[in-house]
């Protein structure tokens, strides 16, 4: 995983990038039970993809997650990889390419760190043409 941090040093920094790399085994892997510990239950996601709008609740995302055949389980490669990190105290935004299922997605993780841990409360996506 690549990463660029402009909050080097900041507490809980090591505990940031482990729910980054928890976020791209459990969507690679399709794993539910880890996705919903590392999300914020209120989180919302949205976005557009190939200018249909995205707008789902952890819940919704969670199903659709469970209900379709994971990039592992299709065999593609995994390419996942964090484009930046930027964390200013207890907030963090991390920006990630996610390629899979026949899209090449761009990601914006919102992070804060709540009783001594990070969670993800808000996540946007869009697909771009490689």
């Amino acid at each position: 995983m690549s990463a660029r941090a402009t909050g080097a040093g900041v507490i809980g920094s090591d505990d940031l990038l482990q729910v980054l790399s928890t976020y791209f085994q459990a969507v690679y892997h399709g794993d539910v039970v880890a996705l919903e510990g590392i999300f914020h239950p209120k989180a919302m996601l949205f976005g557009e993809v190939k200018g249909q709008p995205y707008q789902k609740t952890l819940a919704a995302y969670l199903e659709g997650v469970a209900a379709r055949n994971s990039p592992a389980q299709l065999g593609e490669p995994f390419l996942m990889r964090t484009l930046f990190i930027d964390v200013a105290g207890p907030i963090a935004l991390a920006k990630l390419n996610c390629p899979m299922l026949g899209f090449n997605y761009v990601v914006f993780l919102t992070l804060v760190r709540i009783d001594g841990g990070w969670r993800i409360v808000g996540k946007t996506l869009t697909h771009v043409e490689r």
